[in-house]
């Protein structure tokens, strides 16, 4: 219990004043070290042939912003189908299958990282340094970029810039910034010197960073049936500091975390611990910084502060604690290293934030332990990812602030603004797009034995289907692994679900808040809903309960509730 206090409680210390940097960082104002970050990012907008100063309206934000991910898909998806040609691939590995190279790349575009490979295997090392890792630090960028959008859109904070032209509508007058000067900025100046600290410290705890290729060892227990063992090797420090510190989670080996060579130490493991909660809770300090609403900051913090506590402690006593870890099978699938407690405590962060590595088998967890990370992605603002998180709590916010209008009979409004027909249908869009898109593709893939794959016909199989596309849906890229899902239709399905979960979360609140702005401005009076207090923060967290527990309680019943029952009632 000391240990998971001092974690959390350090990464809320250490997010602070990273918070209060990033605000400066996304401002775009002046600031110390201009001319060391101005040497690497003058050159980067003359490739790209942009003006850092040129403010973009939300519709050449998104823009850009979609522009950048298709050509870098392209050029990932080059790198997958031709790495045996390439160079940095000691092991020689071959070209990836075009199925597993498209989900791959959609995986890691999305910021989701999930994985239908064993990276070690089937990654050469020129794979994971430029197309795995590369994305790890560019895609928490753009999400934390759109963000950024969304709040001077909703606070009108407009960056230092050129004026947008008066004959303009009113909609694309409002100065959003520049697309392509955030993600540079935040990359070159925040993320890339943080990975680099991150980097040398697991270094220091013994993970590898080489480009040599693997040894060759000789396996003691003869019995294996195997003459000699190729260890794999490469740079995977740099690539497990931008999987944590990214809320990326892809791994360099397929176990992950729980892989000695990955995780080493109870040092490496604590800091990769706090590396998954550091940025997504600093984002929510920037929102204090960057906006002037340190109240609205807190009512942010203090409702993710308390839907974590409430998930970590229910995993831990769960997976640790309650009667069913009482059963002798209760380590199958975990890191003795890590114990019962360290592997439940690993499962509720990496699925508060989208982040999906693990230290021990999700699919291994106690039945209703499994259900609490399902809980979590579906909420996806439990902190959530760099950006998505705290955009899908704005669309919880503006959510909360019409119910609380029509509640007591006013019409909803927020910051003054009125939440009309057009904000409330896309807003409608994006909570019925969740469990169309979840619960469709499981039905089809349970309806269909042949594809589906599971390791258990049973409830527990219902588990693993759900789960896999939740985790797809919530951009989180942890699984039940005892599914196969390494199959053109697991590969195709989660290829759809992960674009459905990615682009409309982050686009469409951008819209919202960006319409909102174009609005007339009403004085604030006694009758405003004042919404930086304890009674809408409880309001807020009934309304996310509502919207995903409940919303989803049936299939919670026929998987893990019911697998919990066949355990318990035998």
């Amino acid at each position: 219990m000391t240990e998971i206090l001092l974690i959390l409680l350090a990464s809320i210390v250490l997010a602070f004043p990273l918070g209060l940097y990033l605000a400066r960082v996304m401002r775009g104002g002046p600031m110390r070290g201009d001319a060391l970050f101005a040497w690497i990012e003058k050159p980067l907008y003359r490739v790209l042939g942009v003006n850092p100063l040129r403010g973009m309206s939300w519709r050449g934000y998104v823009g850009a912003f979609l522009l950048s991910n298709l050509v870098i898909a392209v050029l990932v998806q080059a790198v997958f189908m031709t790495q045996a040609w390439l160079p940095f691939n000691p092991d020689q590995i071959p070209n990836m299958r075009w199925d597993t190279a498209l989900h791959t790349m959609v995986s890691f575009l999305t910021n989701t990282n999930q994985q239908h490979y064993s990276g070690q295997a089937q990654l050469s090392y020129f794979s994971q340094m430029t197309a795995i890792t590369g994305l790890q630090v560019v895609t928490p960028m753009m999400g934390l970029a759109l963000v950024v959008a969304t709040l001077r859109a909703l606070f009108c904070t407009a960056p230092e810039g050129e004026p947008a032209d008066p004959a303009l509508p009113a909609d694309r007058r409002i100065d959003l910034g520049n697309y392509y000067a955030d993600v540079v900025r935040s990359c070159v100046r925040f993320m890339l010197p943080l990975c680099l600290l991150w980097a040398v410290l697991l270094t220091s705890q013994g993970v590898p960073s080489t480009l040599v290729g693997g040894p060759t060892a000789t396996p003691i227990d003869a019995a294996a049936g195997m003459d000699s063992q190729k260890l794999p090797l490469g740079p995977v420090a740099a690539m497990v500091a931008a999987k944590q510190l990214g809320t990326n989670g892809g791994g360099w080996y397929g176990p992950n975390s729980s892989m000695p060579l990955e995780n080493p130490t109870p040092l490496s493991n604590t800091l990769e611990l706090i590396g998954i909660l550091l940025i997504p809770i600093a984002v929510v300090f920037m929102l204090g910084a960057f906006t002037g609403r340190k109240r609205l900051a807190g009512l942010v913090f203090g409702c993710m502060l308390a839907m974590s506590s409430v998930s970590v402690a229910a995993t831990v006593w769960l997976e640790g604690h309650s009667a069913t870890a009482a059963s002798p099978l209760l380590m199958e699938g975990k890191e003795v290293r890590f114990g019962a407690d360290g592997t439940g405590l690993w499962a509720a962060i990496t699925t508060q934030v989208s982040n999906g590595s693990v230290n021990g088998m999700h699919d291994s967890l106690s039945p209703l332990a499994g259900a609490v990370p399902m809980v979590n992605m579906l909420i996806n603002a439990i902190w959530g990812g760099i950006g998505c998180g705290l955009q899908q709590f704005i669309v919880y916010l503006l959510l909360g602030v019409f119910l609380a209008g029509l509640m007591t009979g006013r019409t909803p409004e927020l910051l003054g603004r009125k939440l009309e027909t057009p904000q409330v249908r896309l807003l409608a869009l994006l909570v019925l797009l969740q469990p169309i898109t979840i619960l469709a593709f499981t039905a089809i893939t349970l309806a269909i034995p042949s594809i589906t794959g599971t390791s258990n016909p049973a409830f527990h199989g219902v588990s693993q289907v759900f789960y896999e596309y939740v985790s797809a849906f919530a951009n989180n890229g942890s699984g039940f692994e005892g599914l196969g899902d390494a199959t053109p239709w697991w590969n195709l399905s989660c290829t759809l679900v992960l674009l459905l979960g990615r682009y409309p979360v982050l686009v469409i609140p951008l819209i919202v808040c960006a319409q909102l702005a174009a609005k007339r401005r009403a004085p604030e009076s006694a009758g405003t809903l004042q919404i930086e207090t304890p009674t809408f923060a409880l309001t807020l967290i009934a309304l996310i309960v509502i919207l995903t527990v409940l919303q989803f309680m049936p299939a919670l019943v026929l998987g893990p509730v019911a697998d919990h029952l066949s355990l318990t009632l035998r």
